[in-house]
């Protein structure tokens, strides 16, 4: 009977660990084998409370030779895989300091009976992020079971090994593994070239190619995507693409992902035309493209400024039944913004919302940032850039930066819609928002001055200085200045001269008598 992990269903708040270990022995006197059903359970209810217990649930005789025993229960893959996946959960659940003790139980207990049992555990604690653990499991108490690993144990390790980088000594297990007699499978293979090829080690990873066909394992495709990904990744992409070619001459045909693996090295060095021909190949060949396939085109087009083609591949991505994913939208939304392509990232960011995207909080700054300053030369944009501005104030989850608003208020100005951005600029500084860049209040100092209203100008001065405890800029004194002077009000005019001197700043401006009514021109 194998040795199988069940779960507590008592509640916990961190849960439990529960292994259910039938200890089989011989009974000398009847030769029959005794169950001595033990429950080893491991439980925390929170980070300073955590139980340990062996429970004994009885023994009873199994009226059946030894000899038969071994391998009686097997179960099938999915039962294997739902066992292991719960394993990984209630390990998860544990907090991280208290995993260590579930070895100290199994070296304690002598938990496994069985090898099945043994693996699974190995695997849990792999994907449950604890390869430390799942070494020290293995190499310590295998042999105080008295279990031999198997083809799928080593496998497990080197897989360990790989998750810590520690590549070389998985090429050791996996050399090790085939001198004791196992033939190790395509995918572990695949693992360990994987690994290699991630790290730059390229040359590691054919050295693995090449033993792997010395002792007759056969690569496959997935072998051969990870090496033309390693190719790539330290910039061969020549030699990724004679490569690819090579596959496609072999036995061994290429798939989608092999053609957007060196697509990808293409857009990487600027090539994208050159990736586009290789996924029109592919199309040739039969091949479906897949959204990864289309992002990488998306991105190799940015990063070349040319964006605007990334308009059309939408739409060809979309007649080819491929739906665009969020890496789609925001891939190209942003280098349309960066190109300052405007107009077209508004028409892609409104595709995209109605596609259910959510536009992201640092996107949707960008993109109001653009609007705000391509609206002063199209006035057209303004209305866009007024709706996006209402929409992000609405949406709590989605902040809108300081710089950001500071260029809304300034875009107003321009605009000449004061009263708007004088209401801005109260709420951005009542509400606690970073200081505005003095070069916010200057422009509505400026808006106020040019339509005459120098006493709300004079507000915004006063707010600088008292609010925000900062000292006004030369350009917000030289304005004032200049309007009390155009307006005849002297004494208002060397009141600001001297508040303005009284702070260490020297306006350029000077109070004046004479200064015409109709003259509104300032040099900063």
């Amino acid at each position: 009977m194998p040795c199988q992990p069940v779960f507590s269903s008592h509640p916990s708040s961190l849960g439990s660990l529960i292994f259910c270990s039938p200890c089989f022995f011989r009974n000398n006197q009847q030769d029959k084998l005794l169950l001595h059903a033990t429950t080893i359970s491991f439980s925390a209810r929170n980070q300073s409370e955590s139980t340990l217990s062996i429970v004994p649930n009885g023994v009873s005789v199994v009226d059946r030779p030894i000899k038969e025993e071994p391998n009686s229960m097997e179960f099938d893959r999915r039962n294997a895989r739902f066992r292991v996946q719960n394993l990984v959960d209630r390990i998860r659940a544990l907090p991280i300091s208290e995993r260590i003790r579930i070895i100290h139980v199994f070296e304690r207990e002598q938990a496994f009976q069985n090898l099945s049992g043994f693996n699974d555990v190995l695997l849990a604690l792999f994907i449950a992020d604890e390869p430390d653990l799942a070494l020290n499991l293995f190499c310590n108490n295998i042999s105080s079971y008295n279990l031999m690993p198997d083809s799928w144990t080593f496998s497990i390790i080197i897989k360990c090994h790989c998750k810590k980088n520690d590549l070389d000594e998985a090429k050791r297990v996996l050399e090790n593994m085939v001198e004791i007699g196992f033939l190790p499978s395509v995918a572990t293979f695949t693992v360990l070239i994987n690994s290699f090829c991630r790290r730059g080690k390229l040359q590691k990873a054919i050295e693995i190619l090449d033993f792997m066909g010395r002792i007759g394992c056969k690569a496959n495709v997935q072998t051969y995507n990870c090496l033309l990904k390693g190719l790539c990744y330290v910039g061969r992409v020549e030699d990724a693409y004679e490569f690819l070619m090579k596959i496609k001459k072999s036995s061994v045909k290429p798939d989608i992902y092999s053609f957007t693996a060196v697509m990808d090295g293409f857009c990487k060095v600027g090539r994208s035309d050159e990736a586009m021909e290789l996924l029109d190949e592919a199309l040739e060949m039969g091949m479906s493209p897949n959204v990864v396939s289309f992002n990488t085109l998306f991105n190799g087009y940015c990063k070349e400024g040319r964006p605007i083609e990334g308009i059309s591949l939408l739409k060809n991505m979309r007649e080819r039944n491929c739906i665009p994913d969020y890496i789609s939208y925001s891939t190209l939304l942003h280098g349309l913004l960066k190109w300052g392509k405007i107009q077209a990232a508004l028409g892609v960011y409104r595709e995209m919302v109605e596609a259910g995207f959510e536009v992201g909080e640092r996107m949707m700054n960008t993109i109001l940032r653009g609007v705000c300053r391509r609206s002063w030369r199209e006035e057209g944009l303004l209305k866009d850039a007024h709706d996006l501005f209402e929409k992000m104030t609405r949406n709590e989850g989605c902040a809108i930066y300081p710089n950001t608003y500071g260029l809304v208020i300034q875009t107003l100005c321009v605009a000449k819609e004061v009263d708007k951005a004088l209401m801005y600029l109260n709420e951005m500084v009542g509400i606690g928002y970073s200081p505005p860049r003095m070069i916010t209040f200057n422009s509505v100092i400026r808006a106020l001055c040019s339509e005459g209203r120098v006493d709300e100008a004079l507000s915004v001065l006063i707010l600088i200085g008292k609010k925000e405890r900062r000292i006004p800029s030369r350009i917000c004194y030289n304005l004032l200045i200049h309007e009390f002077n155009r307006q005849g009000r002297w004494l208002d005019s060397c009141m600001v001269y001297g508040a303005a001197l009284k702070r260490g700043v020297i306006p350029h401006k000077r109070p004046s008598k004479y200064s015409s009514r109709y003259e509104f021109s300032i040099v900063d």
